[in-house]
């Protein structure tokens, strides 16, 4: 991880732990293949991760959020069958695919060997833009009515 620290050192960034905590998680997991994926953006807010999954059945896959992180598990159950050759891999795996802070995911199928998960991102409301009008005070249209000049900070 020195290449990271010595670009962006630590003692150089206050409340940014969390940006280098991901950035060391993707270096770590650079090398993850398998199994193959594709990431797709379906919309402006919607993403599909496909993953490659032949010879694994619907049980045989588990799909689990967790503190940002969605991972998918396959573990294949083996049919004792003897093997001549043999090319269609279905060793166990664990993918990890980090989330951004507001994505959630919508559902997962499978379908000739693709799993299929759907993800939305979701701008909650408060993140959202708004109208504000002029000449209208919102906490004010609660409580008592506010004068102008005092809206204005001007003095009478």
């Amino acid at each position: 991880m020195t290449g990271i620290q010595t670009l962006f050192p630590r003692s150089s960034f206050v409340g940014f732990d969390h940006l280098f905590n991901e950035m060391e998680y993707t270096v770590r997991h650079a090398s993850d293949h398998y199994p193959p994926h594709n990431i797709i953006r379906s919309s402006e807010y919607e993403y599909l991760i496909e993953l490659a999954v032949a010879g694994f059945a619907e049980n045989e896959l588990s799909i689990e959020v967790k503190d940002r992180t969605l991972t998918v598990v396959g573990e294949h159950v083996s049919k004792g069958r003897d093997f001549i050759h043999r090319g269609i891999s279905t060793k166990k795996f664990k993918r990890t695919f980090r989330l951004s802070e507001h994505v959630r995911v919508n559902g997962a199928d499978i379908q000739d060997g693709i799993l299929a998960i759907e993800l939305k991102y979701e701008i909650p409301d408060e993140m959202r833009p708004r109208k504000i009008s002029i000449g209208k005070n919102e906490e004010s249209t609660n409580a008592t009515h506010t004068d102008k000049s005092q809206l204005l900070n001007e003095s009478n």
